[in-house]
């Protein structure tokens, strides 16, 4: 990392480290009351500086009934996100990012917030970011009109330098010059991205608390596209041609059972130190879903999104659901923490247990009847007899539109066929 990009973090994580210890139980009780002080609630415009000269837009709201009940909302295309409860301080502003063990760390400046984006635990290397309030635009105001209406689905293909080129769909909804869309691998979409067209440029950012997405590239009239996407780590190329039945690959034949296996053989602990087996007398003659998750990664929240109330509906009718984590952590009070977030986040009332780290190697290890694993989340179904019935690799959420009504149908059609049996 450049050396002039990165001592003004190290001063900003030093002064927060300080203005933290300072003012801990510090609170701001001048909601509105006097026009010197400073306000947070309001519309937000943000940047995350992810390299020198290459910036990454966002929006949020902050609201609530007064300035100790304050909450941060993420704005992605029509998804509100919440992110967290704010806390201000004398001279500063804290967003505990729960969800993903983050948190936002700004300096107040006048009108304007300055600080990083951060672990909890502030390890690793915090992302310098600014925000403005009461900007609502993401990349620019309306400047440059496009050069014509793109929307449409792609065919897309994301380049590697090894040369596994990785297949996927692009999915985007143009109105004016404003860009909405996601994109579809095997391992999950990219939720909801939102941007602009200046010409035939085309700008797309997204943000709820993990790290930044910045996608950024060019149409052209004849239906392709070229574009790449935009990290700290480096830039990864993607082309397109526009195709109304652009697919991926059956997500239903990516994950298998090795030969000589019908089902999954496991006991794992849920946060009491409970052992849970597909196996317990609960799970016996019903339908029952496994879902290989973490509190950590966007597209199996969407997925808890989705289960968690589909099971409260559906668990009479003898269905069970077992969450089955693998989490950054192991520790018992780490997991017990971020379990516990997840489910009275999202409502769950299914069994949860833990089974490891999230690494490939390490589920198949610890799954050892599953072939090729490749995404976090995989849903696997299992019918009255204790049979694998069927593996869904990855998850297409809401922001992918038909593709996720599709998804439910389907998921649907399955359990009912199941249940009849």
């Amino acid at each position: 990392m450049n050396i002039k990009f990165l001592l003004p973090i190290v001063a900003l994580s030093l002064f927060f480290q300080n203005s933290q210890a300072q003012t801990k139980n510090k609170q701001v009780s001048n909601y509105g009351v006097n026009d010197k002080k400073f306000v947070a609630a309001g519309n937000w415009r943000g940047a995350f500086k992810i390299k020198p000269g290459v910036e990454v837009p966002f929006n949020f709201d902050i609201a609530g009934k007064d300035a100790n009940n304050l909450n941060l909302v993420f704005l992605n295309a029509e998804e509100r996100f919440l992110g967290g409860q704010v806390t201000q301080t004398a001279d500063s502003l804290f967003v505990k990012l729960d969800q993903f063990d983050n948190e936002l760390a700004f300096k107040i400046a006048g009108d304007s917030l300055v600080g990083v984006l951060r672990k909890q635990d502030q390890s690793g290397r915090p992302l310098a970011v600014v925000a403005e309030r009461g900007k609502t635009y993401r990349f620019k105001p309306e400047g440059i009109a496009p050069a014509g209406d793109f929307s449409g689905t792609y065919d897309v293909v994301f380049k590697s330098q090894t040369g596994n080129d990785e297949k996927a769909v692009g999915v985007f909804k143009q109105v004016g010059n404003k860009i909405t869309g996601t994109f579809l691998r095997i391992t999950g979409d990219s939720r909801y991205l939102e941007g602009s067209v200046e010409g035939n440029n085309f700008s797309l950012s997204s943000f709820i608390g993990s790290s930044p997405s910045y996608y950024k590239g060019t149409f052209s009239k004849d239906g392709t596209l070229n574009g790449e996407v935009v990290s700290a780590r480096g830039n990864q190329p993607f082309t397109g041609t526009q195709n109304k039945n652009a697919a991926l690959p059956d997500a239903n034949k990516l994950t298998f059972l090795k030969e000589g296996y019908k089902t999954l053989d496991f006991s794992f602990p849920d946060v009491n130190g409970k052992k849970i087996a597909l196996s317990d007398e609960k799970f016996k003659n019903k339908v029952v879903i496994l879902t290989i998750t973490g509190t950590w990664c966007p597209n199996c929240v969407d997925e808890a999104s989705f289960i968690a109330p589909w099971y409260k509906e559906n668990r009479n009718r003898g269905v069970e659901v077992i969450g089955i984590h693998y989490e950054r952590q192991t520790d018992s009070a780490y997991v017990k923490k971020v379990l516990t977030r997840f489910r009275e986040k999202f409502g769950i009332e299914y069994d949860q247990v833990i089974a490891g780290t999230p690494d490939k190697q390490l589920v198949a290890k610890s799954l050892p009847a599953l072939s090729n694993f490749l995404s976090f989340p995989t849903t696997i179904i299992i019918n009255k007899k204790g049979e694998v019935a069927r593996i869904h690799t990855g998850y297409s959420g809401p922001a992918t539109g038909k593709y996720y009504t599709d998804f439910v149908k389907e998921f649907n059609d399955e359990i009912d066929g199941l249940l009849k049996q």
